[in-house]
């Protein structure tokens, strides 16, 4: 079986998509001939958004898996500003005091590409080891983070191995870089850096079709090399769900009497649930949709709203102004598991892309699980955009802009008895098996 090295700053127990999408690579990545050990950094000296301690459960046995220290300016930010680190490079809030705004001009210009690059130098001394006791012949790095990038850099010069680098979002033109006060040196630099990646990799691999164009813009070369492999669904994640569940409704089905399951079948009717699943920034265009659900909650008051992850203080303050407050629930971010939970007892899932620089290209995981639900999905963002073309193959869905009111009343009041699997199509597109099957081959092409 061939040996290939995974580098990933994100491992369980770290949350959110970015770790899932490797996880479930590794899952399944034996299945297709390949033994992946993995690099990552110990938890003790990580920094993440959100933990997700169910996600160790999933690691399949027998993986090898390295963690090393690092080195990071978080823990000090914490100290000076009391407070956790914000997600997204230290831009998740519009309004900012000047400490903040110097904070921000210290990440931008001494940390680059980002402030996890104090992991690099106990990476690379790791991965020499790894490559060097294992005859590794194929390495994959993984990000965010971008400095994450540079450890493959450093390794295919070192090495002449083969050299696969997974970017899930823009590099220099992501979105929270103009958040960061840059000087025109550091975004020079910052730029050659990502050149240097592009050029010397291998092959590429990017999550949407737009990412593709940017990072192939006018450059033939790198184009030619990058492959758009997107996030997905894992089928097991539902299964498991759903076996847990009917485990339960059993029970209770049993304990109830014949009054009570009448009553019970009655809430199950009028249950009206819209929800938005995942992290909601002040990026997200999404005030005009609370004004949406007001009118809806005026003309029937059995909608509930909930949102199930961090979520800003701007929503809260919008909600309680209109007065909807007893019809919108926010529930602190939770396990994968439970996500999915909330996903399939939705009547109507939300989804919303930020309002940010090249949004046309985001794709997150949580897309492919909405569409593994079979419930309707009602998408805020890009008409043009990849994930309102997915969606309209694969999902009763409609992608609206935000200040689309009546369309989007329209849409909820007429999609609430509609629900249906996901067809086989979607099931083989966007499975995680397969698409690790795809990944397999980019891996394998260097035997």
């Amino acid at each position: 079986m061939k040996k290939a090295l995974i580098i990933t700053y994100y491992w369980p127990p770290s949350g959110g998509s970015g770790v899932q999408r490797w996880l479930k690579f590794v899952k399944y990545l034996r299945e297709f001939g390949i033994d992946p050990i993995v690099l990552t950094v110990d938890p003790a000296f990580a920094t993440f958004p959100n933990y997700d301690y169910s996600l160790l459960e999933e690691i399949p046995q027998g993986i090898e898996i390295h963690t090393t220290q690092a080195a990071s300016p978080f823990e000090l930010y914490k100290k000076i500003r009391k407070k956790e680190v914000p997600q997204a490079g230290f831009s998740a809030d519009k309004k900012v005091g000047l400490t903040e705004k110097l904070m921000r001009f210290i990440r931008g210009n001494f940390f680059i590409p980002d402030a996890r690059i104090g992991w690099n130098k106990f990476a690379l001394e790791k991965a020499r080891t790894i490559i060097q006791e294992n005859d590794i012949d194929c390495i994959v790095t993984t990000s965010p983070p971008h400095s994450t990038q540079l450890i493959g850099l450093e390794l295919k010069k070192e090495f002449k191995l083969r050299w696969i680098a997974d970017l899930r979002d823009p590099w220099t033109e992501i979105y929270y870089n103009q958040e960061l006060f840059r000087t025109s040196f550091a975004k020079r630099k910052d730029y050659k850096l990502e050149q240097a990646c592009l050029k010397n990799a291998d092959k590429i691999v990017v999550v949407s079709q737009d990412i593709k164009r940017h990072f192939g813009a006018n450059r033939s070369e790198i184009l030619s090399k990058i492959e758009v492999i997107p996030n997905g669904f894992d089928e097991t994640d539902f299964l498991k769900v759903k076996s847990e569940k009917l485990k339960v409704k059993s029970e209770e089905i049993i304990e109830k009497s014949e009054v009570e399951k009448g009553k019970l079948r009655a809430e199950s009717l009028s249950r009206k649930v819209i929800s938005y699943v995942g992290n909601l920034g002040e990026q997200y265009p999404v005030s005009g949709f609370i004004e949406a659900f007001a009118e809806i909650v005026k003309k029937d008051e059995n909608w509930k709203l909930q949102f199930v992850g961090n979520c800003h203080g701007g929503v809260k303050q919008m909600v309680e102004q209109l007065k909807i407050s007893e019809n919108v629930v926010f529930i602190p971010y939770v396990s994968h598991t439970e996500a999915i939970d909330y996903m399939l007892n939705a009547t109507i899932l939300l989804l919303i892309i930020p309002e940010i620089e090249n949004n046309k290209g985001i794709l997150t995981g949580k897309l492919f699980e909405y569409i593994a639900t079979g419930n309707p999905i009602l998408n805020i963002g890009p008409k043009d955009g990849d994930a309102a073309a997915i969606l309209k193959e694969n999902a009763i869905s409609t992608t609206l802009n935000s200040n689309e009111k009546q369309s989007i009343i329209e849409f909820i009041l007429n999609s609430t008895t509609n629900q249906f699997a996901a067809n086989d199509l979607s099931k083989n597109k966007f499975s995680r098996r397969n698409l690790t099957g795809e990944v397999a081959k980019l891996i394998l092409e260097y035997r």
